[in-house]
């Protein structure tokens, strides 16, 4: 508890004595990183409200895709929110290495910029 009360008043300190400009960046950088994680979520959500075999590889792109879009935070959010539950689902799921490497494809596809829809399976309400 200390070390973590240290290292916040450090970071406050150093923070208080750079430049203005370097504090708003990193403001937005937040900002944008809380924005990504919601936007993957989101996503999550309706991957399983939608309960669609097939879809979840343009859920992966489109949650990606909304959370690089808002910028550097949102990107480095989604990379870090989906690099980490592909480990975990490659060792707890079963699906296998193949199905990982896919999911992790749509992810990059979706973080580049790359139009979700290309992951969009026949058949999926359009509201999602």
């Amino acid at each position: 508890m200390r070390l973590w009360l240290c290292i916040a008043l450090l970071s406050l300190a150093l923070c208080a004595s750079a430049d203005r400009p370097a504090i708003v960046r990193a403001g937005h950088f937040v900002r944008d990183a809380a924005g990504g994680a919601w936007d993957m979520y989101r996503a999550y959500r309706d991957m399983r409200r939608a309960n669609y075999r097939g879809a979840d590889k343009y859920f992966h792109a489109r949650g990606n895709y909304d959370a690089a879009q808002r910028g550097p935070g949102g990107a480095w959010a989604a990379r870090v929110i989906s690099d980490a539950r592909e480990n975990w689902q490659s060792g707890v799921s079963g699906r296998g290495a193949e199905d990982t490497r896919a999911d992790q494809e749509a992810n990059r596809w979706g973080r580049s910029g790359g139009d979700p829809n290309r992951y969009r399976p026949a058949g999926l309400p359009r509201r999602y």
